[in-house]
């Protein structure tokens, strides 16, 4: 019996492609899902799989040939299978070497699911529902009692539930008497608070429990661990699968020395859970999650003092930015140790004592903290989960090495989200997510790492996409900048949210936009628009030429695109 191979479909508005090199020839055995043939189109290249083992019969067109989906491209005949393909090359930044493994043996003929993916994050439960919209049979293996991960359950979600509460309260006391409100006594219910976070989170996992029966998705309880190509266990117990996918996530990292009891001197899981709100509080860590956490417990009474290695907040992000970031939480009532380390955390009776030093060596002072909130920042998750034991590349890191189509040294093996290199952000294990379960679907998977905003939920929020400007100085580019403030925005004035400013930074010569950083008021909402314009290649003057609806805060995205060429209107 033959069957056709034909052109599969490439993605939306993608009719056709070039094809680029037979990876197999008429009479090589192949077995189910072996790549026999690249082909290529503007924005990808994919790789066409055997729908079945047996032998390549025939070649319907040549290398550099020009096909249409749907096209046949071969003819495969039943007959003895091929040998398991080798391991796809990994890449990744400074891998460390992988220990010895006997070859990888080809993915059982028959397996329990299509795809089965280790981890039920933002990464993992996209990733899985995605697999499932596109016909593959699906398991996802999570061993918490409830899915969503890290994200769902301990970070983004209970986090900004208690950064929306704080903010509320702040606001009674503070700012609601400039709008006519009169409140004669504010009075905080920290249990009520925290009881509303517990709802909000609850609502969300079993929404995505829903999810899964809705798609028909299996939910494997239990711990998994990668065995090979086409198996795993869960719990100990045997399951196979064509595709398996490493969707792990990641932990909060630890300081040498300074032990976490999740009470006086926590993470960010224990800095969610506080039952009372510490008179001070000291945040080791001038990241997103200290900062975010921290601006929790400020706003409802704690003296909180951020200590940083580094002489900035929030690496990474714009200087100019994180400049005026720091004036502002400093005038909010933070205090900063930038430049300092700590070096020792002596639990008391009355809490935590650190010892802290300047980061190049000098003086030792102390500070008293009722609680330490240790963020300084997460390392994959990559550890128990026999990723080593089954010849899979990790880097001196601890992520997981892959290609540019996720996958792992190990044939038919993949990883996606925080377990592998790029910025730990739920939206990009998503993105990641869906463009593997297309992949793997032989369509044309995408994510453009350099349209991937980020977001710090303080007030006021700070969100960049894009390149910085020290960035662009370093790669030599010329560029143009625009600005435009927060305080020339009527609708920032009605609010009485004036604090900050949107920058456009956009290439000299051409005007594309390469580089958007907002901080201000809904930071994390204005920012999809420049991200939008970063992914299709907008100038700076397709922003300022696009109707903004008025009078609304994302006419100051409009003003600083305007601005980049000179021609911002109100101001």
């Amino acid at each position: 019996m033959s069957t056709e191979i034909k052109v599969p479909t490439l993605g939306e508005s993608v009719t056709t492609a070039t094809v680029g090199k037979w990876l197999k020839q008429p009479g090589d055995a192949v077995t189910k899902d072996e790549p026999i043939v690249e082909l290529e189109t503007d924005k990808v290249s994919v790789e066409v799989p055997a729908p079945a083992s047996g032998r390549l019969a025939s070649q319907a067109v040549k290398e550099g040939d020009e096909v249409e989906v749907g096209a046949v491209l071969a003819v495969l005949e039943a007959g003895a299978a091929g040998a398991a393909p080798a391991a796809p090359a990994a890449k990744a930044e400074t891998p460390a070497a992988a220990p010895a493994a006997a070859p990888a043996a080809a993915a059982p003929a028959e397996t329990d699911y299509d795809v089965v993916v280790i981890g039920a994050g933002p990464g993992g439960y996209v990733c899985a529902i995605r697999a499932a919209q596109l016909g593959f049979k699906v398991a996802c293996v999570e061993k918490r009692a409830t899915l969503g991960g890290t994200c769902l359950n301990v970070g983004c979600i209970p986090s900004k539930a208690l950064l929306q509460s704080s903010e509320n309260y702040h606001a009674a006391g503070h700012d609601f008497a400039a709008h006519g409100v009169l409140i004669d006594s504010v009075k905080l219910d920290l249990e009520r608070m925290q009881a509303r976070k517990a709802e909000i989170v609850g609502a969300n996992v079993k929404g995505v429990e829903f999810l899964f029966k809705k798609n028909g998705i299996t939910w494997l309880k239990g711990h998994g661990k990668v065995e090979g190509t086409g198996r795993l266990s869960v719990d100990g117990k045997p399951v196979t699968a064509k595709h398996i996918i490493i969707a792990s996530g990641s932990d909060s990292a630890n300081l040498p020395g300074i032990e976490v009891d999740e009470k006086v001197i926590v993470t960010s899981t224990g800095a969610l859970e506080l039952s009372a709100v510490p008179k001070r509080l000291v945040v080791i860590g001038g990241g997103v999650i200290g900062l975010e956490l921290g601006s929790v417990w400020q706003r409802l009474g704690a003296d909180v003092t951020v200590v940083e290695f580094l002489d900035r907040l929030v690496p990474g992000t714009d200087n100019e930015i994180a400049t005026q970031f720091q004036k502002l939480l400093t005038k909010q009532g933070f205090t900063m140790k930038l430049g300092h380390k700590v070096t020792k955390a002596e639990k008391t009776k009355k809490g935590v004592v650190l010892s802290i030093e300047p980061s190049a060596g000098g003086a030792v002072e102390t500070l008293e903290a009722d609680v330490v909130l240790v963020a300084v920042g997460r390392t994959a998750a990559s550890k128990n989960m026999g990723l080593e034991e089954a010849g899979i590349a990790l880097d001196n890191r601890g992520r997981v090495v892959v290609d540019e189509h996720f996958a792992t040294s190990v044939p038919g093996v993949y990883a996606i989200g925080d377990v592998i290199a790029g910025p730990m952000l739920a939206h990009k294990a998503e993105e990641e997510g869906v463009a593997l379960a297309e992949l793997l679907a032989g369509q044309a998977g995408h994510v453009n790492y350099d349209a991937i905003p980020g977001v710090i939920y303080t007030w006021p929020e700070v969100a960049s996409v894009g390149f910085t400007e020290e960035q662009l100085k370093e790669k030599g580019v010329d560029y143009k900048v625009g600005k435009f403030p927060f305080l020339a925005n009527g609708r920032a004035r009605a609010l009485g949210m004036t604090d900050g400013f949107v920058k456009v930074l956009a290439e000299k010569q051409t005007d594309r936009v390469l580089g958007v950083h907002i901080i201000g008021p809904a930071a994390g909402e204005l920012i999809a628009e420049a991200t939008m314009a970063i992914e299709f290649g907008a100038s700076a003057e397709d922003i300022g030429r696009v109707c903004h609806a008025h009078p609304t805060l994302s006419e100051a995205v409009k003003e600083a695109a305007l601005g980049a060429d000179g021609r911002a209107i109100n101001i």
